[in-house]
């Protein structure tokens, strides 16, 4: 395996100031949306589960993979690039669009689709840690929402998540072109049902007890967690209409990153304490699941997440696109964490 590819100082990116800008418009925009109008509590558990906490670390992914496919491109080019191709956006170009609306366009995109990518994720949360599945108290350094709220307003609580997600990919009145939207659709349901998410979940449930092999092991966390990350990824890269080797690159840097952050989940599971981690610290032991550190021990497992972290700077090296910087600093604060 090749050296992991280093930016050099005139290369740097101010990574703080690059996450604040984006979280401020992602936390606004969730903020704005989330629970509006909901009747009989439901907007106030639904916004509970969501707002005020965790790491934001798929929005960010969407926007970061964005930024990288429009690096050097106006919207214009953008636009009329995925025009000749896939016939994506022939409406707007026929309308005449001036540069500035059409960049709204890929703008509001990318924002839609990383508010919704985050409120899958929050609805998994909910409903995995109900006492049905993995029954915890604890979560981002709160009280879990079917703590807060009862087990039945959290069952819906993540019902609207889910379903609102679809609700912000598909607005009104909007200059997304309808191809976007129903691609963008199609990634998250993917990256989120039987294929992705939830299937990988349920192998996890069955999974307690059994003593499975290293592959059954990387399978079953590419779909539970690796899947809606990728996923992230791929929804950014389709906002700036990427295709051929830049995509397929972003959608092996999203694999690798992905199971990245489930093994360097296992690590803290065992190393972190509750406090810390904003959750139930080594919960995974006490219900006898497999992990990354049972099957591999902890050195090796340490290692393991540094090799995936190679193959993301790999995958970003060969993408073409001229600055995955953000992309790049997004797979070393995975790997790097303490929570």
């Amino acid at each position: 395996m090749s050296a992991v590819p280093m930016i050099s100082e005139s290369q740097s990116l101010d990574m703080t100031a690059w996450t604040q800008t984006r979280l401020s418009r992602v936390e606004q925009a969730l903020s704005q949306w989330v629970g509006d109008g909901a009747p009989a509590g439901l907007g106030d558990a639904m916004r509970y589960a969501v707002l005020d906490g965790g790491k934001r670390l798929r929005p960010l992914l969407v926007l970061a993979a964005y930024e990288a496919v429009c690096s050097g491109a106006t919207a214009s080019e953008v636009h009329d690039d995925a025009a000749l191709r896939a016939g994506m956006d022939e409406a707007a170009l026929r309308a005449g669009l001036d540069e500035a609306a059409l960049r709204a366009g890929l703008d509001e995109a990318a924002l839609r689709a990383a508010c919704a990518v985050e409120l899958i994720h929050a609805y998994s949360l909910v409903h995995d840690d109900m006492p049905c599945m993995d029954n915890d108290v604890l979560r981002r350094g709160k009280p879990t929402v079917h703590v807060q709220f009862g087990e039945a307003q959290a069952l819906l609580a993540g019902d609207a998540l889910q379903a609102f997600a679809f609700e912000l990919l598909t607005p009104d009145n909007t200059l997304i072109p309808a191809a976007t939207q129903a691609t963008l659709c199609r990634l998250l349901a993917r990256a989120a049902g039987s294929a992705g998410m939830a299937g990988g979940q349920a192998i996890d449930l069955a999974s307690v007890g059994v003593a499975l092999t290293e592959d059954q092991l990387r399978q079953m966390h590419r779909l539970k967690t690796g899947a809606l990350l990728q996923g992230s990824v791929l929804m950014g890269a389709a906002c700036g209409h990427a295709v051929g080797a830049a995509y397929q690159a972003l959608s092996d840097y999203g694999a690798a990153m992905g199971l990245a952050f489930q093994v360097v989940d296992d690590i803290l599971d065992v190393v972190a304490d509750s406090a810390t981690l904003g959750k139930t610290a080594g919960k995974d032991a006490a219900a006898d699941k497999p992990t990354y550190v049972s099957l591999l021990g902890l050195a090796r497992a340490q290692a393991y997440a540094q090799e995936l972290l190679a193959e993301a700077h790999e995958a970003l090296a060969r993408s073409g696109l001229p600055d995955t910087r953000a992309l790049a600093a997004l797979a070393d604060m995975v790997v790097r964490r303490s929570h």
